[in-house]
């Protein structure tokens, strides 16, 4: 009961994070190419628009997770005897736990390899700030998977 108002306000804050990082991404490749089309190509709009792409990837997935939205088998699920419905569903979230885990230390090992680089078009920007989505995007799914936990075992029960 306490994860509620934790698990709407996380909820929130991820749709706003997500309609936000949309809207900029569609501003900035509409400006791109409304540029290019007046002939005053914007040198940086490309890699920015694809780093952004990249955010809105991780942030939706987190997102979507979160809303139990990901794609999924659920009448496989259902057509499972009773009996390792819940063993099958706890394996599958252990996996799913393990990955996002590994992904986030990877994620940030790397950007401390990157910490020196900057973007090509955007030399006063680190690439280690582009990427850091990694990490953060698996934090969040972490946390997401964690505040849905409840009705996947839940579900896995229902006879």
């Amino acid at each position: 009961m306490r994860s509620r108002p934790f698990r709407h306000g996380f909820e929130v804050g991820l749709e706003w994070i997500v309609i936000l990082l949309m809207i900029t991404l569609a501003v900035e490749v509409t400006a791109g190419v409304i540029f290019r089309y007046s002939g005053y190509s914007l040198v940086w709009y490309d890699e920015v628009a694809s780093i952004l792409l990249a955010w809105v990837t991780y942030y939706g997935a987190a997102l979507a997770a979160l809303k139990r939205s990901h794609i999924g088998v659920p009448e496989l699920v259902r057509l499972l005897p009773p009996r390792l419905r819940l063993p099958l569903a706890v394996f599958a979230e252990a996996c799913v736990f393990a990955f996002f885990i590994l992904l986030a230390w990877i994620g940030y090992s790397v950007l401390e390899i990157l910490a020196f680089d900057t973007l090509v078009s955007l030399p006063e920007v680190s690439v280690a700030y582009a990427q850091s989505v990694i990490p953060i995007g698996a934090v969040l799914f972490i946390i997401a998977e964690a505040l849905a936990l409840p009705e996947t075992l839940n579900e896995a029960r229902r006879p």
